[in-house]
C-alpha cells in the first residue's frame, strides 16, 4: 500500500504544471540591466560592461559568450555602440534567440529616436555614429520610452507573463514621472550654464538640462585629446567661464586636469551608467547622483 501511495503521488506530481522559469537577460550596458531588473524583477540579469569601461571597446571573453548563449533576451544600446564586439559574441554564442532581427535581440536605438543622426559621415569626421548618438540612457524622457519598449518586448518573448510585465511597467512609469517632476524642478539653476566635455557621452543630458557645450577636449569624436588642441582651448575656456570640465569615469582625467590648472575651471568626473557597488543600482539613482554633482559645482561657484 505504501509503495502504491508513492506511485500515485509521483503520477499526480507529474501532471502538475511546472513553475514558470525566470527569463535570462543579457544587457550590453548596466543601464539596460538596471531597467530590465526593474521591469522583470524575477529575471536573471547580467551586464557585459561596467562604468569603468568604454562600451565601444570590450573583449569578447569566454564568460560573456557563455552568458549570451544562455540568454532569452539581449538588450543593447545599438547605433553601432557595440559594433566592435557584439557581433563576435553573437557568432560564438550561437544562440538563435539573440541574433539580429530576432525578438530576443533589442537595440534601444532602433525603438527610441536618437539625436545627431547623419545620412553620410564626412571623411575624417572621427568616430561618429551615423545612426545617431547611442548614449540615450542619459535623457530621462527617452529612458521612459525605453522602458515602454522593453516591457513590450518582454511580453512578446514571455507571453504567459505579459500581464505582469504591463502592470510592472505601469508602476515603474508612474514612479518615473514623479521623479521626473522633481528633477525638472531641481535643475532650474543649471539651465543656460556652459560646460566643457570630453566626447559626446553626456550630450543627451546637456540637451535635457539646457546646458551649452562650449568646447570638447577631443579634437574629433573618438580622437584622444592632443597637446595642441588642448592649448587652443585655454583662451576660449577662460573667456566662457563654464561650469565645469566634465569627463566620464572610464576616461583618463589627465587632459581635463591640464586644462583646469590653466583656466581655473573645476574638473567633474561623472558616471555615464549605473554603478551598483557605489549605490547607483537603478536609473533614478543615477540621475539623482548626476544632478547632485552638477548642482554642487554650481553652488560652489
Amino acid at each position: 500500500m505504501r509503495m502504491r501511495s508513492k506511485l500515485i503521488a509521483l503520477a499526480l506530481a507529474a501532471c502538475l504544471p511546472l513553475p514558470a522559469q525566470a527569463l535570462n537577460i543579457f544587457a550590453c550596458e548596466p543601464e539596460w540591466a538596471g531597467l530590465a531588473q526593474a521591469l522583470a524583477p524575477e529575471a536573471q540579469v547580467t551586464s557585459a560592461t561596467h562604468a569603468y569601461q568604454d562600451p565601444h571597446y570590450i573583449e569578447a571573453r569566454p564568460s560573456l559568450i557563455a552568458r549570451l548563449r544562455r540568454a532569452d533576451l539581449a538588450v543593447c544600446s545599438g547605433a553601432a555602440l557595440e559594433a566592435g564586439w557584439l557581433p563576435a559574441l553573437q557568432q560564438r554564442a550561437a544562440n538563435p534567440a539573440v541574433q539580429p532581427g530576432q525578438p530576443g535581440m533589442l537595440f534601444m536605438a532602433d525603438v527610441v529616436t536618437t539625436i545627431d543622426q547623419l545620412e553620410q559621415v564626412p571623411f575624417g569626421a572621427g568616430d561618429v555614429h551615423p545612426e545617431g548618438n547611442p548614449h540615450l540612457q542619459l535623457d530621462p524622457e527617452r529612458m521612459r520610452q525605453a522602458g515602454a519598449a522593453l516591457s513590450q518586448r518582454l511580453a512578446q518573448i514571455d507571453p504567459e507573463q505579459a500581464g505582469a510585465y504591463r502592470a510592472g511597467y505601469l508602476r515603474w512609469s508612474l514612479g518615473w514621472q514623479a521623479r521626473l517632476d522633481d528633477w525638472q524642478a531641481r535643475v532650474q539653476p543649471l539651465r543656460g550654464q556652459k560646460i566643457v566635455v570630453q566626447h559626446s557621452t553626456f550630450d543627451y543630458l546637456w540637451r535635457w538640462l539646457g546646458v551649452e557645450v562650449v568646447a570638447d577636449l577631443e579634437p574629433k569624436p573618438g580622437v584622444p585629446p592632443t597637446p595642441g588642441h588642448l592649448a587652443s582651448l585655454v583662451e576660449q575656456v577662460e573667456s566662457e567661464r563654464p561650469l565645469a570640465i566634465v569627463h566620464s569615469w572610464y576616461q583618463d582625467p589627465q587632459s581635463a586636469q591640464w586644462l583646469s590648472e590653466r583656466t581655473g575651471v573645476p574638473v567633474l568626473a561623472l558616471p555615464s551608467t549605473l554603478v551598483p557597488d557605489k549605490g547607483l543600482a537603478t536609473p533614478d539613482q543615477l540621475f539623482d547622483y548626476l544632478l547632485d554633482q552638477l548642482l554642487s559645482v554650481d553652488d560652489a561657484r
